[in-house]
């Protein structure tokens, strides 16, 4: 699958579109149709009792999917969330979680990713498990797509 946004290119991409977030995420891997990312979860990603909040989780799957599509898509800003099935299987501790975001489908109108997150020093016992899928703007579609 060809890159066409590489780390810098997607780092950059996130600080200048996602001001708000961008401090939050770290890319660990970019190898299409993978992308790997991480969000050390601090006192404001936790919930009572110092596990990982559930939205914290949601919003890292769904930032990994999104840079997992536009690493083979490109810099398209508009292409937006349609659907995501998430189900949590444990609960994370704080420290880095990491999620490993799999492009399973790109085509004119959708993309469809799946992915796992885990803690970094549990990378075999995922915490949660998530299916996305994004919507692609009209006039992005010449590109080859996946099967």
């Amino acid at each position: 699958m060809e890159v066409k946004m590489d780390e810098a290119a997607l780092r950059d991409f996130l600080r200048r579109d996602f001001t708000q977030v961008a401090d939050d995420f770290d890319f660990v891997e970019i190898a299409p149709p993978f992308v790997t990312m991480a969000l050390t979860a601090s006192d404001k990603h936790l919930r009572p009792g110092g596990t990982v909040s559930g939205p914290s989780m949601f919003a890292l799957a769904d930032v990994c999917a999104y840079f997992c599509i536009l690493s083979v898509l490109g810099p398209v800003a508009l292409a937006v969330t349609t659907n995501c099935a998430i189900d949590f299987m444990r609960k994370p501790a704080p420290g880095r979680l990491l999620c490993r975001m799999e492009l399973l489908k790109l085509g004119r109108a959708l993309a469809v990713c799946e992915g796992r997150l885990f803690a970094e020093a549990e990378p075999d016992r995922p915490v949660a498990r998530a299916s996305l899928t994004y919507s692609i703007p009209p006039g992005q579609s010449e590109r080859p797509r996946t099967a």
